[in-house]
């Protein structure tokens, strides 16, 4: 498993929503309601930006294969295959498309040929992983980051050499092929949104959701490192509400569609998880070298935690300049527990990502039984 395959004191104030998003939930709707074409709409970061976007009074059109309708009354389904059928996309117009379920740059030459001349602007969920050098793993204890933080203007991944156009790419160089692709169909009219890890309720990846359900089951747990190392996420929710925004305003460029407000670390997001939850808890903080030699593996079975990765502190400075705002840590994290809970009982008893019960067992029991 890695990043890209799934591919934010005042904690009790936090169970509500923080000042800047109350202002944001009273602002106005725009006089002008769009017609809006979205790429994709019954996944994970689909439905939320469908929603809100109706909410607000635009028109929008959701382009999909058709396994799967969209739950928003009023919303246009059109049925295609990004790959090899846009038949319906033809002799229609729009205002902006959001492209956010392009897995391979090829789809985004595609789409963005045949709408070039029908859509103003075009908005392309990239990802954080389009920047060179992520890491997965351990990779950065080996040879510490040292360089200044990752911003938009950061080197992205490449594709390997003797690469030809047409050709499979793997995932971060594809999705920095894809963001070229798109400003030189739309040049100044393009938008492109790089998240990290994008969590909260409907998230079929667990990434998040492990630590809140593994803080509310309570007793020992197993806390990596010595809580100091940067974590990064976004809000589904803080995510698609903002990137409709920059569609209502006109905005281009690029961004880091990352959270929260202010840095986070390990501890800072666990202990305030554990604010949401009335269960009796012990974090038992456990150094990287025992980890690493007890086969403990970083993100996988700690989730969201890679000690010493630069894609763990990007900037959002310009993102937050632009308008996005977020829930606090506590609203995150309770609104995922109670989903969870409301999901089918296997879905429950196994979460996609995580150590699992009796080996966080077997490693805590190694490093309290250690000598001395």
């Amino acid at each position: 498993m890695n990043r890209r395959y799934f591919l934010g004191g005042a904690i009790g104030a936090g169970l509500t929503l923080s000042a800047s998003a109350q202002s944001l939930a009273a602002t106005s709707k725009k006089s002008k309601a769009m017609k809006l074409l979205v790429l994709g709409g019954t996944g994970f970061i689909g439905p939320p930006m469908v929603q809100y976007a109706v909410n607000r009074g635009h028109e929008v059109t959701i382009f999909t294969r058709g396994n799967s309708r969209s739950d928003v009354p009023g919303v246009e389904h059109l049925v295609g295959d990004r790959a090899s059928d846009l038949e319906s996309l033809k002799g229609r117009r729009w205002d902006a498309v959001l492209d956010n379920n392009a897995r391979d740059y090829r789809w985004v030459q595609l789409t963005t040929e045949l709408l070039k001349d029908s859509v103003d602007q075009y908005l392309f969920v990239s990802s954080i992983s389009a920047y060179a050098g992520e890491a997965t793993g351990y990779e950065y204890l080996d040879k510490p980051w040292s360089k200044p933080p990752i911003t938009t203007k950061s080197p992205l991944a490449q594709p390997p050499e003797g690469f030809r156009m047409g050709e499979e790419l793997e995932y971060g160089p594809t999705k920095a092929l894809a963001e070229k692709i798109v400003h030189a169909a739309f040049p100044g009219r393009a938008t492109v949104v790089r998240p990290g890890f994008i969590v909260g309720p409907g998230d079929p990846t667990d990434r998040f959701t492990y630590w809140p359900v593994r803080i509310d089951k309570g007793g020992e747990i197993l806390a990596p490192g010595d809580g100091t190392d940067p974590v990064q996420y976004i809000d589904v929710r803080d995510l698609c509400e903002w990137i409709v925004r920059l569609l209502e305003n006109g905005t281009h460029g690029n961004f880091n569609g990352v959270g929260i407000g202010s840095p986070l670390s390990m501890a800072e997001m666990l202990y305030g998880m554990r604010a949401v939850t009335t269960s009796n808890v012990h974090f038992n903080w456990v150094p990287v070298p025992f980890l690493r030699e007890h086969n403990v593996e970083s993100y996988s079975d700690m989730p969201i935690w890679i000690p010493g990765d630069p894609l763990s502190s990007v900037d959002n400075s310009l993102a937050m300049a632009s308008g996005l705002t977020f829930r606090s840590l506590a609203v995150t994290a309770k609104d995922t527990l109670d989903w969870h809970k409301t999901r089918p009982a296997a879905e429950q008893a196994e979460l996609r990502i995580g150590i699992k019960a009796d080996r966080e067992k077997e490693v805590l029991a190694a490093w309290n039984s250690r000598p001395g």
